[in-house]
């Protein structure tokens, strides 16, 4: 059964409705079943974990020592860097949330195949030895033949190459795997459908069913790493957590051959102006991360460069495994090559102005959104350094075997 079917016959209603009310006792006697070896929390129990009784002391207090000692146990003091490398911001859905919204007359760039290697190059030279392909979904420009012939073109040198595209059948993955890809990351953005559908206005994004399916499709393509996430700031928290848990339990058992990592992103600025519809502060962020630990001890949490410096250095003893830094959102954003086009909106099309390409020199693509840690990839490992974490540029794997 895919996730979409299951889906519709969770108990996400009850499960958050208990989660707002669990009490003391509900909340000690998941944080005592996160110690039992063997066991998987429930769903129930990840409720207990992020509901607002949780956050009071003593209870996060607990929740983040056994968070830091899980991670420690299965991870060490270890933090995997990945740079995000934005090939394209052309974008044929309409997603009132997102700064490559089709209806937002930005600058937009798809690099060639050479200028992405380009970039890759700028980001292998700091250290980076696994990147994120990163694009809007617009498949005249960026096709499944662009995405495999940029994969086949960084392959050579990057043991580690994922993607983070529009959704794709499962035979149209298969040969970008083949051209070397092993990782893809899809964030579902909410689990609410009734949000889902509000902020998504058009483009085949709007089909939540076929979204929630697209791991699935790609673990059966090939790709060894997974990666989810919700965007937090669409609706309420708690919510979105418990589908999220959900949809990475039904991952973990259904691909299990692959290693699954979660992203928890907040909503950042961005073209358009768009304001959260919810909030999300630090401390709840904090619960969710360490429920997200004691829930799946072994899966790997990400934290991008759109939380502050001082907070996601907080959050490494918490959980966190994996982080990007000195990211761009935009394409060409290492380097500032590459051309753009104004791209404006008339009756709901996208149409081209009569004007030159612009150079990239004084007139950049748009960012995605703005990242809020401009720190350097070095001033990061150094920071981690002196937390007494070890970088990781390449993989995790060799390191754990070498312990």
């Amino acid at each position: 059964m895919s996730f979409s079917s299951e889906f519709d016959s969770l108990a996400l209603a009850e499960l958050s409705a208990f989660s707002q009310n669990a009490t003391a006792a509900d909340v000690e006697a998941a944080l005592a079943r996160s110690g039992t070896s063997g066991k998987r929390l429930s769903l129930a129990d990840f409720a207990a974990l992020t509901s607002p009784k949780a956050a009071e002391p003593p209870y996060l207090e607990a929740l983040a020592r056994q968070s830091h000692n899980l991670t420690r146990k299965h991870f060490g003091r270890v933090m995997r860097f990945f740079a995000p490398l934005y090939v394209s911001n052309e974008c044929i859905n309409i997603c009132q949330y997102c700064g490559f919204s089709r209806d937002n007359p930005i600058l937009r760039v798809t690099l060639t195949v050479e200028q992405v290697a380009t970039e890759a190059r700028y980001l292998r030279e700091q250290g980076f030895r696994h990147i994120l392909l990163v694009a809007g979904e617009h498949p005249h420009f960026i096709s499944d033949n662009y995405l495999r012939d940029c994969v086949a073109r960084l392959h050579a040198e990057w043991p580690s190459i994922s993607l983070e595209v529009g959704p794709l059948e499962t035979e149209q993955y298969v040969p970008i795997v083949q051209a070397g890809a092993e990782g893809l990351v899809v964030y579902q953005e909410t689990y609410d459908r009734g949000v889902y559908d509000a902020m998504h206005v058009s483009g085949p994004k709007k089909d939540m069913a076929w979204r929630l399916d697209t791991l699935e499709r790609g673990y059966a393509a090939g790709f060894k790493r997974l990666g989810i996430g919700a965007l937090l700031g669409l609706a309420p928290w708690r919510n979105e957590a418990i589908a999220l848990a959900a949809h990475a339990a039904h991952l973990l058992r259904r691909c299990w051959k692959a290693q699954l990592t979660i992203s928890a992103p907040r909503l950042r600025p961005a073209a358009g102006e768009f304001e959260p519809l919810v909030n999300m502060n630090d401390r709840e962020l904090v619960q969710f991360i360490c429920a997200l630990r004691l829930a799946f001890p072994e899966v790997g949490l990400v934290l991008s460069t759109r939380e502050p410096a001082k907070l996601r250095d907080n959050l490494v003893p918490l959980g966190i495994t994996m982080m990007s830094a000195g990211s761009h959102t935009e394409p060409g954003g290492y380097t500032g090559q590459g051309r753009a086009e104004l791209h404006v909106t008339k009756g709901g099309r996208m149409v081209k102005p009569p004007t030159p390409l612009i150079e990239s020199e004084g007139e950049h693509a748009t960012v995605q959104f703005e990242i809020a840690d401009n720190r350097s990839p070095a001033e990061v490992a150094a920071r981690l350094g002196e937390m007494g974490y070890e970088t990781v540029w390449k993989d995790w794997e060799s390191v754990l075997n070498e312990a």
